[in-house]
């Protein structure tokens, strides 16, 4: 056979073999080298590589308790302790009671401080006696009036007679005063009394001064028809 014809390269197989082999013992002569001269560097990228691939598995949670059954409604609870009373005993008092002193029994007698005072020989409480009376008729001319006054003329309405009271004339509408005046024989007022006043001091004054001026009456008649002095009261009432 021709010289070139003959293949005399080892198999692929093999090739791939010696390879792996010598690139084994490449790595064994590098690790060795680094153990030799860094003993410390193997054990960080080894450490390194480790850390790269660490994967953090998080335990489940316990599982739930089993829920408990609820107690029935209406449950009665434990029967409580039966209250017993406290036998308590009340003190004597420490102050003595005076005795209350029975009643006096009545009894009969002349005196008219005995028994119950039904009877006695006393003046009695206003029985008759011999006195004067009540005095109900006399001689005298007695003081009592057969007329009284009578107005019979006059008037009081001017309002310009009257002083502005405080706030106006609007202030003094619907008030009133009653005069006490004193009416001698021939029918004139000669006195003026305030019996009630409006409020209005001065309202007052006036009031008195023109009942005086203007007022004219029948004068009081006595019980012998006699013209007599005699009170009498004027109302005047303010509607401006």
């Amino acid at each position: 056979m021709d010289e070139e014809a003959l293949d005399l390269s080892p198999p692929r197989r093999v090739r791939f073999g010696v390879a792996a082999l010598v690139l084994l013992l490449h790595v064994l002569a590098l690790v060795a080298l680094v153990r030799a001269f860094a003993p410390d560097y193997a054990a960080k990228a080894v450490q390194a590589v480790v850390s790269t691939f660490t994967v953090t598995i998080t335990a489940p949670p316990p599982p739930p308790l089993p829920a408990t059954a609820p107690e029935p409604a209406g449950g009665a609870g434990e029967a409580g302790r039966k209250a017993v009373p406290r036998e308590v005993r009340a003190e004597w008092p420490k102050v003595a009671l005076a005795p209350s002193p029975a009643p006096r029994a009545s009894s009969s007698g002349s005196a008219d401080s005995s028994g119950a005072r039904e009877t006695g020989s006393g003046s009695g409480a206003g029985g008759q006696g011999s006195g004067s009376g009540s005095g109900t008729g006399g001689s005298g001319a007695g003081g009592g009036l057969a007329g009284k006054p009578v107005h019979v003329s006059g008037r009081i309405d001017n309002a310009r007679d009257f002083p502005l009271p405080p706030g106006g004339r609007e202030a003094r509408i619907g008030k009133a005063v009653i005069l006490a005046l004193t009416i001698n024989p021939e029918g004139r007022a000669i006195a003026c009394r305030v019996y009630r006043s409006s409020g209005l001091p001065e309202t007052d004054a006036v009031t008195c001064r023109l009942a005086m001026e203007r007022l004219r009456f029948r004068p009081a008649t006595n019980a012998a028809g006699e013209p007599v002095s005699a009170t009498f009261y004027w109302q005047q009432k303010f509607f401006f």
